[in-house]
């Protein structure tokens, strides 16, 4: 699978060697403070000691630059402490570099959280296309194969996680821990559980980041083998505010057949690539209409889409699910298609998408 940006950095960073000490500047944290934003642009830092060779920092810079992804770098210098001169203090100037612009605020770094196991986000480039159904039948069918499982509603606009698992109630506070709740084998947190049905959430970024933070880190997880992440529609805030707080280790895009949708499904796809987190895979859902009397296939929503979707971006079509009315009315009651129907077409569909997002997620980051 594709590495993330940081990755590439550690990797280009490590080949440099420091001719004084004959070791190489990343695992040394010579060059440390490496922070870089959704949009390629790096930040670093360098230090030198007294006798270190000031054409570090253009080799730095020349390295840095040449890492796929990256749009600009900006390399701050040092001295290391107690090793330079009284009142070498400031910052030493780099080498082939224009007179500093104001600060700007670093890209928060993302946390490692080791409990959480696999982080896999659900998305999709537009709504309707069956995005929740996928991750709820995706969560409860890799439960059933004895994964620890939790299911994260990020979808703040439109949460509806907790109706299409069967759970109602706010989430208890134990400690200052969130509880999440449980069905199906899933644990589950949503901001659904917190807020009135009919009260919209018309927020901004910020707030959709504390959310997401809060999800991550205040909620009582325990120890998980994968956290699925049902986003919203589109790439928007949630979207970076995920990638900005945690390691995702993958991405799962569902798309419909439809034209319209698998042109929203390639942006979604490409903005996750472009911040550095591997694409698992496309699931393509509603695929065809079954009829319940004969069995026979009607392409409602045309055909081939997420087929070439998957060519388009070099990536699996993780499956096809067609669109089976009992999987609405699960969905609609609480009871997830992969428990309530397992023999269904449509279940097995599902839990053979599994299958393979547990194999795909755990090759995703080694």
């Amino acid at each position: 699978m594709s590495s993330t940006l940081q990755q590439r950095l550690a990797e280009s960073l490590a080949r440099l060697r420091n001719p004084r000490t004959g070791a190489d500047l990343f695992s040394t944290q010579q060059v440390r403070d490496i922070a870089t934003t959704t949009s390629g642009r790096v930040r670093l830092t360098l230090l030198l000691a007294e006798g270190d060779d000031p054409t570090l920092a253009k080799e730095v810079r020349d390295a840095v630059s040449q890492v796929q992804g990256v749009t600009d770098v900006e390399l701050d210098v040092k001295p290391v402490t107690g090793g330079a001169r009284s009142g070498a203090s400031r910052t030493l100037p780099v080498m082939d570099q224009t007179p500093a612009a104001p600060a700007r605020p670093a890209a928060p770094t993302p946390k490692h959280f080791p409990n959480l196991g696999r982080v896999i986000a659900i998305s999709s480039g537009k709504g309707g296309v069956g995005k929740s159904t996928v991750a709820v039948n995706l969560a409860v069918a890799l439960a059933k194969s004895g994964a620890r499982v939790g299911l994260m509603d990020a979808d703040i606009y439109g949460p509806n996680v907790p109706r299409m698992m069967g759970v109602s109630g706010a989430p208890p506070v134990v400690r200052e821990k969130i509880v999440p709740l449980e069905a199906h084998g899933v644990k589950l947190i949503s901001l659904g559980m917190m807020i009135e049905p009919d009260q919209p959430a018309i927020w901004r970024g910020p707030i959709v980041m504390k959310i997401i933070n809060q999800f991550l880190q205040d909620v009582a997880w325990g120890q998980l083998d994968y956290l699925l992440v049902d986003m919203p529609p589109g790439t928007g805030d949630a979207q970076l505010s995920l990638v900005q707080a945690t390691n995702v280790d993958g991405a799962i895009i569902v798309t419909t057949p439809q034209e319209v949708s698998v042109g929203d499904a390639l942006r979604g796809a490409k903005m996750f690539q472009r911040v550095g987190v591997p694409v698992l895979g496309i699931v393509e859902n509603m695929s065809w209409f079954e009829c319940p009397h004969c069995g026979k296939p009607t392409a409602l929503f045309g055909s081939g889409g997420g087929e070439r979707l998957a060519k388009a971006l070099e990536l699996p079509l993780l499956g096809q699910v067609p669109l089976y009315p009992r999987v609405m009315e699960g969905g609609d009651a609480g009871a997830p298609i992969v428990t309530a129907d397992a023999a269904s077409s449509a279940a097995r569909a599902l839990s053979a998408i599994a299958d393979r997002v547990a194999s795909l997620a755990g090759a995703a980051r080694v």
